[in-house]
C-alpha cells in the first residue's frame, strides 16, 4: 500500500480511489457528513471538517497538479496546514469558480461525482466561507453616487427639465462591467464644481422666480400649414403662388391681448426679382397688409394689441403674388431663382392686464400658493415648501436641522432688495441639488435594529434601491406613499409588476443591455466593410440561398457587391434588435434561455435586409416582432448584429473574442488576461508561407503552443460556432475560398456541428451556468457593486428557484429583489441620513436684511 507523503491526513491513493468508486455509499456517508455541519460553522469546526472530509477528496482529484509539491496556477494544497492557510477565502472563492465551471479537474482527468462536488460546496460555503444560511451576511454597501443616467433622470423627474448630463459631466468609470458601481465613481474636484454649476443651471431653468405672469401660448409655423387630411403642407411659401394657411385657438379669459408674429423672408443666392403680398388677420379682420422682395433670410417682427372676449378664434395667413411666375426671371437674370417666405411662430400673450396673470410653467411642482406677507408666515411657507422638496430630493424625508438651514438660506435671499420669495427658494434648492444627499444614496436603516449585525433598510432606502435598479431614477410618489405608510416590503410583488409596465423601466434594458451586451459600443465600433467582404466567398455570380431564406448577395469585389454598410440606421436598428428582445423577455415573463435559442426576433426591412431575410415580407423602417424560419440560425442574442459586431476585428471576425465574451456573458467563467509575451494572432497566421489559411487554421496551430492551450481550448470552440456570421453581422458559407467548419468540443465533453447545435447545449445542458452568469451579472447591476464570496448563498437561492420556475425571469428579478444583499445592509455600513455630510452652501450676494434676521 502506497502512501503520499507528508500528510498524515491523507487516505493512501490507491485505497482512496478504490473507496470511492468500489463503494458508492461512500459518497453519501460524506454528504451525510457535510450536512451535519452548522448553519454556521466556528473556524475550529470547519477546520476539522476540512480535515475529516475535504482533504479525502482533494487528494482523490486534485493532488497530481496542487500536491506533494505541485503547485499548477500557484495553488498548493500541500500548504494548508494552519488554520489561516486552511481557511483562505481567496483561494477557495476561486476553486469554488473553477469547480462549477468544470475547468478543474482538467479534462481526462478523474472527476468528483455530483455528490462529491456538493460535499465540497457546501463546506467552502458554510465552512471557509462561514456563511449563515438563516441569517446571512448581505454585504458591504458603498455609498454610490448618481452616475450620468441616473442623475440626468432624477432631475427630470424632480425638476421637469432635461440636464445634458452625459455633455455637460465626465464620463463614468466603470467596474464589473456597469458604470453604476460605487467604488469607481469617484468624486474629483472639478465634478464638485460642475455639480454647483449644473445645480444653479437647473434651478435658473426650471424654478419660477415669481408667482405670476402673463400667460403665453406660442404656435409654431408648422401648425397653420395642416391640410385638412392631418398632412403638413411644406413650410415655405414660394412668392410666384397665392397661398392661404390659418390656425383656431381659444381662450378663456376677457382682456387684452398682445399677438406677436415673426415671418422669415429668404430666396436663392441671386437676387430674386419676385414680389409678394402677405396679409396677417384674425378672425377676418386685418391686422397686417405688407408687400416683402428678396431678403437674405431676414426676419420680420410685428406686434399687436386686442381686446378679445372668451371663444375661438381664426389666425389667417395670405399670399398674393405682385407679379406672374412667367415673370420670374427676365432677360439677363438667371434662371434658378427663388424667393420664399417661411412662418417661423405667433405669439398670444394675454391676457394682460395683471388681476388675470396666470401661474408660470412649473409652478405647481415646487410651490403651492403665493407668498404670504408676514415675515413669520413666510418662513413656514419655505419650510413647507422646502420640506416637500427635500423629501424628494434627498428621497426621504430631511431632519428638522437641516430643513433650519435651507430655510435661513432662502430667506437671505429673498429678504434682498429686489428678490421674491421664490428666488429666495430657488437658492435653497441650488443648495439642495449641490449636497452629497441628492448626489449621493444615502441610506439608513430600519428603527430599533442598530443591534442587529445585519439589519434590514428602511423602506425609504428600500424604495430608492428598487427605483434605480429598474428605473434609473427616483421613486415616483406611490414608492414614497408606501415607504411613509411602512408598506412597501408588503406590496413588493405589485411594485415589480408596476414598474416593469411603466416606460420608465426601458431605463433597465437600455442600460443593462447597453454594458453586459456591450449594445452601447454599437454607436462608435469601427467595421471596415470593405476588408471585411473581401474575405468571404459565394459560389459564383448568382448569390446563394441563405438559411432561413431570402438570397445572399455577391460578397466579393466584382459581380454584383452589395453595398452593406454599418451606416447610422443599421446600427441603430441592431442596438434596437437587441434591446427590443431583452425588454420583450422582461415584459412578456419568459424564460431566460430564450436569451440563447428562440424563434423570433425584432427587425425593420433594413435589418432584414441587412440578414438577408427579406422572404419575411419586413417593409418600412419599423422595428417589429418577427418570427424565424424553422432552419434560420438565428434568435437569441448570440447571432444578432450587435453581439457579432462589437466581438470583431475592424477587418475580420475575432473567435477569441467572441469566445471571450460568451465564457464571460453567458458562462459565466471569463478567461484570464493574456499573458504580456504571447505572440499576436496575426505573427501566427505568417507561419503559412504558401497560402492564406483560414481563422480555423491559424488559431489551431496558435493553440498548439502550450503558453496558449490552456485558455484557448476554452474559448476557441465557441467562438469558431460563430464563424458563418462575418464582422458585419452578415451569413457566409466560406471563408477565402473555403468552406467554413463551425463544429467543435467543449472543455467539458460536449459536441457541435454549429450554431444551432451549440445553442441548444448552452441552453439546455448548461443552463444552470446561465442562470447563475446573468444572476450575477443582473445582481452586480441591481447592487452597484461587484459580487463577493459572501453573496453565494444568495446567487444560489436564486439560480435554484430560478430552475423551479423554468428559468422564467419573474423568479430572477424576484430573487434578488427579495435577497438579503438587495433587502438588508451592516449595521456598521449603515449611513443616518441626518448626519451624513455637511451641506454646502450657495453664496449669497449681499448680507441679508434686519428683517430677515
Amino acid at each position: 500500500m502506497v502512501w503520499r507523503q507528508h500528510e498524515r491526513f491523507r487516505l493512501p491513493a490507491d485505497h482512496s480511489r478504490g473507496l470511492l468508486h468500489t463503494f458508492p455509499f461512500l459518497s453519501c456517508l460524506l454528504a451525510c457528513a457535510a450536512l451535519s455541519l452548522p448553519a454556521r460553522a466556528t473556524e475550529s469546526q470547519a477546520v476539522a471538517d476540512f480535515r475529516k472530509v475535504i482533504q479525502p477528496i482533494l487528494t482523490e482529484y486534485c493532488w497530481d497538479c496542487h500536491g506533494d509539491g505541485m503547485k499548477k496556477g500557484e495553488v498548493s494544497f500541500d500548504e494548508l496546514t494552519s488554520e489561516a492557510s486552511i481557511l483562505n477565502r481567496d483561494l477557495w472563492w476561486r476553486v469554488l469558480k473553477n469547480l462549477r465551471a468544470g475547468i478543474m479537474p482538467p479534462e481526462k482527468k478523474p472527476r468528483p461525482s455530483l455528490e462529491e462536488q456538493q460535499v465540497l460546496e457546501n463546506w467552502i460555503k458554510h465552512g471557509a466561507f462561514r456563511i449563515d444560511p438563516n441569517n446571512p451576511d448581505p454585504g458591504r454597501v458603498t455609498i454610490r453616487r448618481l452616475n450620468r443616467t441616473e442623475y440626468r433622470n432624477t432631475i427630470r423627474d424632480l425638476m421637469g427639465f432635461d440636464f445634458k448630463a452625459d455633455e455637460e459631466f465626465p464620463p463614468d468609470d466603470t467596474g464589473y462591467g456597469f458604470d453604476n458601481i460605487g467604488d469607481v465613481l469617484t468624486v474629483s474636484t472639478l465634478l464638485l464644481e460642475k455639480y454647483m454649476d449644473a445645480a444653479r443651471t437647473i434651478v435658473a431653468g426650471a424654478v419660477p422666480t415669481v408667482s405670476r405672469v402673463i400667460q403665453e401660448r406660442r404656435l409654431i409655423g408648422t401648425e397653420f400649414l395642416k391640410s385638412p387630411d392631418g398632412s403638413t403642407n411644406s413650410a415655405r411659401m414660394t412668392f410666384y403662388k397665392d397661398w392661404h394657411h390659418s390656425r383656431s385657438i381659444r381662450t378663456e379669459q376677457p382682456g387684452t391681448y398682445r399677438i406677436i408674429l415673426e415671418v422669415v423672408v429668404g430666396g436663392s443666392f441671386d437676387f430674386d426679382p419676385g414680389r409678394s403680398t402677405m396679409i396677417f388677420k384674425v378672425q377676418d379682420k386685418e391686422f397686417l397688409k405688407q408687400e416683402f422682395g428678396w431678403e437674405e433670410n431676414k426676419k420680420f417682427r410685428y406686434e399687436f394689441e386686442e381686446k378679445w372676449q372668451p371663444g375661438e378664434r381664426l389666425l389667417a395667413f395670405e399670399m398674393h403674388p405682385v407679379a406672374s411666375e412667367e415673370k420670374k426671371a427676365p432677360s439677363g437674370f438667371p434662371r434658378n431663382l427663388s424667393v420664399d417666405m417661411r412662418i417661423a411662430c405667433v405669439t398670444i400673450q394675454g391676457p394682460l392686464e395683471k388681476e388675470r396673470w396666470g401661474r408660470p410653467k412649473n409652478f405647481e411642482r415646487f410651490f403651492t400658493r403665493d407668498a404670504p406677507e408676514t415675515p413669520r408666515e413666510r418662513r413656514e411657507y419655505a419650510r413647507e415648501v422646502l420640506s416637500k422638496f427635500t423629501k424628494k430630493a434627498y428621497r426621504r424625508p430631511a431632519d428638522e436641522r437641516t430643513l433650519q438651514r435651507l430655510v435661513a438660506i432662502a430667506e437671505d435671499a429673498y429678504y434682498q432688495p429686489g428678490k421674491t420669495v421664490e428666488e429666495g427658494l430657488g437658492q435653497a434648492m441650488i443648495a439642495v441639488l449641490a449636497s452629497p444627499r441628492f448626489i449621493f444614496k444615502v441610506e439608513s436603516t430600519q428603527p430599533g435594529l442598530k443591534s442587529e449585525p445585519y439589519a434590514y433598510v428602511d423602506e425609504y432606502a428600500l424604495a430608492s434601491r428598487l427605483s434605480y435598479f429598474l428605473w434609473s431614477t427616483m421613486p415616483d410618489e406611490e414608492l414614497f406613499g408606501l415607504a411613509d405608510r411602512v408598506e412597501l416590503r408588503k406590496n413588493l410583488a405589485a411594485q415589480i409588476h408596476r414598474m416593469l409596465a411603466d416606460p420608465r423601466s426601458d431605463a433597465l434594458i437600455q442600460n443593462f443591455t447597453g454594458q453586459w451586451l456591450q449594445a452601447r459600443d454599437m454607436d462608435t465600433i469601427q467595421i471596415n466593410a470593405r476588408a471585411v467582404l473581401a474575405k468571404d466567398d459565394s459560389a459564383g455570380p448568382e448569390a446563394s440561398p441563405a438559411p432561413g431564406g431570402g438570397r445572399r448577395g455577391q460578397f466579393g469585389f466584382g459581380f454584383r457587391q452589395p453595398k452593406f454598410e454599418l451606416d447610422r440606421e443599421t446600427r441603430q436598428a441592431m442596438r434596437r434588435e437587441t434591446e427590443m428582445f431583452f425588454a420583450s423577455i422582461i415584459r412578456d415573463d419568459r424564460k431566460v434561455t430564450d436569451l440563447i435559442d428562440c424563434d423570433y426576433t425584432f427587425l425593420n426591412e433594413k435589418l432584414a435586409r441587412h440578414y438577408s431575410l427579406t422572404n419575411l415580407n419586413v417593409f418600412g423602417p419599423e422595428m417589429r416582432r418577427v418570427a424565424l424560419p424553422p432552419d434560420s440560425p438565428r434568435g437569441g442574442i448570440l447571432t444578432q448584429g450587435t453581439v457579432l459586431t462589437v466581438t470583431s476585428n475592424p477587418t475580420r471576425t475575432s473567435p477569441v473574442k467572441r469566445g471571450l465574451f460568451i465564457l464571460d456573458n453567458i458562462l459565466g467563467t471569463p478567461a484570464p488576461p493574456p499573458p504580456a509575451d504571447v505572440p499576436l494572432l496575426e505573427d501566427t497566421e505568417k507561419e503559412f508561407k504558401d497560402r492564406e489559411p483560414t481563422l480555423r487554421e491559424v488559431l489551431e496551430l496558435h493553440r498548439s503552443k502550450p503558453l496558449c492551450s490552456a485558455c484557448h481550448s476554452r474559448m476557441d470552440p465557441l467562438g469558431l460556432a460563430l464563424e458563418n456570421f462575418n464582422a458585419l453581422g452578415l451569413w457566409r458559407e466560406k471563408e477565402r475560398g473555403q468552406p467554413i467548419d463551425s463544429g467543435g468540443k467543449l472543455i467539458t465533453g460536449e459536441t457541435f456541428t454549429g450554431i444551432r447545435e451549440l445553442k441548444r447545449i448552452l441552453a439546455g445542458e448548461h443552463r444552470i451556468k446561465f442562470y447563475r452568469c446573468l444572476t450575477e451579472k443582473l445582481m452586480t447591476y441591481a447592487l452597484g457593486r461587484g459580487l463577493e464570496d459572501y453573496d453565494v448563498h444568495a446567487v444560489d437561492q436564486i439560480v435554484e428557484r430560478l430552475d423551479k420556475a423554468n428559468g422564467r425571469v419573474s423568479e430572477l428579478l424576484a430573487g434578488i429583489i427579495e435577497s438579503a444583499p438587495f433587502q438588508k445592509c451592516r449595521n456598521a455600513t449603515a449611513v443616518a441620513a441626518s448626519d451624513a455630510h455637511p451641506l454646502p452652501t450657495p453664496s449669497v450676494q449681499a448680507e441679508p436684511t434686519a428683517s430677515s434676521r
